[in-house]
């Protein structure tokens, strides 16, 4: 019988064992054993490479296989050995089984996937009928292959910090590609010093970089490379506008009633829409808050005129206009003269250049909050990882394999 038939009553394809020769199968304990074979050939002598079929002897190899009606399978293969004229003995070549190996090609290939897809080590050792050990050295084997050292930053890199909380630290600092969105490299923590000898190493051809709006990144960037271009990212200064909003609700509706002060604070969700697109219902929460609180109505009225620089700013290249315009937007809230703007302005102020260079080169960094997230998503699922290299290598080889299925096996 050959690999795809494993009974003289039936026909069944068997993952893995084309053309092998399938003598017996039998039940040993929870698992499926397979007596195989392979078909008799000739064999060139790996010594002086004359052809030869004549054999020596047969060794039993015991290994084990891929699930097959979810039972652990374990193959006896009776290997050959053949010998040559020159004295040379050597085994058969396989097309399932590396020599000496306990494990299957195709088992091998499975696990390796699994290690990288399943939420755990342990999780994958468990299905596959193995140790967590064998798993993890398996992905090692795949990180190996698939994660060369030494790496190249493209022009345009996006950064942005995440929590690992692994051996390395608490936090941890992701950079990608700002075109084709793909995660490039982890560094151990976000301190100034690492990003700065990393970017001295690695970032000659970096011209680009889209960031947070966070002092120490700016000034290692400043500092590695040769007059780089830093963009803004357009949500984290965005949400300085959104925050001062926030503290002026809150304070002001410390003095109200206590009904007012808890509806307010459940409704504020009206505050920060657009106008335009709120319900009848949701006008007339913001009409009743705005008009119990002049402060309240003209920070609401501040963050409808960003809203509205905002959304021009994305529809056109001039960019002078886009100054001049924001310029504007700084004077109207210094005539307002409410704390939390003023503030929040200064930052903008502080990050202008970077603010107007992403309406110039339209990156963002929004594609890395989503890769930040599924990190904490697969954090939470495993119970945290201790290793940072596990969890680099983990978030790094999902991205390369997020068009692979798990379903393997």
């Amino acid at each position: 019988m050959k690999g795809d038939t494993c009974n003289m009553n039936f026909n069944m394809n068997i993952p893995g064992l084309k053309d092998v020769t399938i003598h017996k199968m039998e039940e040993i304990g929870d698992r499926v054993a397979l007596y195989v074979s392979l078909p008799k050939k000739e064999h060139q002598c790996p010594v002086c490479k004359r052809m030869t079929s004549k054999i020596h002897d047969y060794r039993v190899q015991k290994i084990k296989h891929l699930k097959w009606f979810e039972r652990l399978t374990i193959l006896f293969y009776k290997r050959r050995r053949y010998v040559c004229e020159c004295g040379k003995r050597f085994s058969e070549k396989s097309p399932f089984v590396d020599k000496y190996q306990r494990y299957s090609k195709e088992w091998n290939q499975v696990v390796g996937i699994r290690s990288v897809k399943a939420k755990t080590f342990k999780e994958t050792a468990e299905v596959l009928g193995t140790s967590s050990s064998t798993v993890i050295r398996r992905f090692k084997n795949v990180v190996k292959e698939q994660l060369k050292e030494g790496v190249h930053l493209p022009k345009c890199i996006a950064i942005d910090e995440y929590k690992g909380d692994t051996d390395a630290g608490t936090y941890q600092l992701i950079i990608a590609n700002a075109e084709t969105h793909e995660p490039i490299d982890i560094l151990p923590n976000r301190r100034k010093e690492t990003i700065k000898d990393y970017l001295m190493k690695y970032g000659a051809a970096v011209e680009v970089v889209v960031m947070d709006m966070n002092p120490s990144f700016k000034a290692a960037v400043r500092k590695a490379l040769n007059r780089p271009i830093i963009v803004a990212d357009r949500f984290h200064f965005s949400r300085y506008i959104y925050w001062a909003l926030d503290e002026v609700r809150r304070k002001v509706q410390k003095e109200w009633h206590p009904y007012d002060r808890k509806k307010c604070k459940k409704m504020r969700h009206v505050l920060y829409k657009r106008f335009d697109k709120l319900t009848e219902k949701n006008r007339w929460y913001l009409r009743r808050y705005t008009g119990m609180s002049s402060e309240l109505r003209k920070a609401y009225e501040l963050k409808e005129a960003y809203c509205k620089w905002f959304d021009w700013a994305k529809t056109t290249d001039d960019i002078t206009e886009v100054k001049k315009r924001l310029e504007a937007f700084y004077r109207k809230v210094e005539e307002a003269e409410i704390p939390a703007f003023i503030k929040a302005i200064q930052t903008f102020k502080n990050w202008q250049v970077e603010i107007l260079n992403s309406f110039s080169f339209r990156y963002s960094n929004g594609f890395l909050e989503g890769i930040n997230n599924k990190s904490k998503v697969m954090k939470r699922n495993a119970y945290g990882f201790r290793s940072f290299k596990h969890f680099k290598a983990k978030i790094l080889l999902n991205d390369l394999y997020k068009e692979i299925g798990v379903h393997l096996g």
